[in-house]
């Protein structure tokens, strides 16, 4: 299992969502090769193994009230395991800026899938190499607030 408290940049990221999150909201990625800054979420999801809470700061889009999330992993041949554990658990709690709220993720497809990815590559182009570098479908993650 990763631990990404144990990758700096990341506990970095989420340490500033704890202490300052309007400057959390808006990540400056230039840092490590990044476009510069991109609008994230702090989701926390529940461990499909140990039923613990699990942060991670990602991109985001939204869709009327809802917020999307591409579970991309950098074009890696597996899932993520945040979308593991939302397979497992789809109630999470979200951050966005200072807002706290509940949600329940869902998988889409088909057109709607190709909208909010088209929506979210618009929002960061990587995500375009990602798909060519795997065979996997890419989930794309829509988090209804609760």
């Amino acid at each position: 299992m990763v631990d990404f408290k144990a990758i700096p940049w990341i506990a970095e990221h989420i340490e500033l969502y704890r202490t300052d999150p309007e400057k959390a909201h808006l990540w400056d990625s230039t840092h490590l090769g990044g476009p510069g800054l991109l609008p994230t979420l702090l989701l926390t999801t529940t461990g499909r193994k140990t039923g613990e809470p699990r942060a991670l700061p990602l991109i985001y889009g939204t869709v009327g009230d809802s917020y999307v999330v591409i579970a991309s992993k950098g074009g890696m041949p597996s899932h993520p395991i945040w979308y593991l554990n939302l397979e497992a658990h789809p109630e999470c709690e979200l951050q966005v800026g200072a807002k706290r709220l509940t949600a329940r993720a869902r998988v889409v497809e088909g057109e709607e899938r190709e909208r909010i990815w088209n929506q979210m590559v618009e929002v960061y182009p990587p995500y375009v190499d990602y798909k060519k570098a795997t065979e996997r479908i890419i989930p794309v993650v829509v988090l209804d607030p609760a």
